[in-house]
């Protein structure tokens, strides 16, 4: 099963916390709560969450639902991004995301290699169309 983002993210909090009760990491040294606020974890959970429910519900979809759901998810997404300005998606919570639509997608036993070369790109590139992060 495709780990969630949000759940690494909530990992590194409670680990940054746990290092800091326990004396071995001080405030100064201290960033993953600052770089996850619960709410922007949340708003991103919802959004991934969504896309799991569609895509589990699909039965031989077509390419044009496969990338109608790529789109909801990055829209989605973006709209987050956007929402929290002054916490947004950094290059690792870039990577993380998109592996995420990759790891659901390929689970669901989606062709995604075969899905974007008949779109003309590459399987890398599947979000690239609607991604603003």
């Amino acid at each position: 099963m495709a780990k969630r983002p949000t759940d690494i993210w909530r990992e590194h909090v409670a680990e940054e916390r746990a290092e800091r009760a326990a004396g071995l990491r001080s405030v100064e040294d201290s960033n993953f709560a600052a770089l996850y606020p619960e709410p922007l974890v949340v708003a991103t959970e919802h959004v991934l969450t969504a896309f799991e429910y569609e895509v589990r519900g699909f039965d031989a979809p077509s390419d044009g639902e496969v990338f109608a759901a790529i789109q909801r998810v990055v829209e989605g997404l973006n709209d987050v991004d956007g929402a929290h300005d002054d916490h947004d998606y950094d290059t690792i919570e870039r990577e993380e995301l998109c592996e995420f639509i990759d790891g659901v997608l390929s689970e669901a036993g989606i062709d995604l290699d075969g899905l974007a070369a008949r779109r003309g790109i590459e399987r890398s590139e599947i979000t690239d169309q609607w991604r603003e992060w």
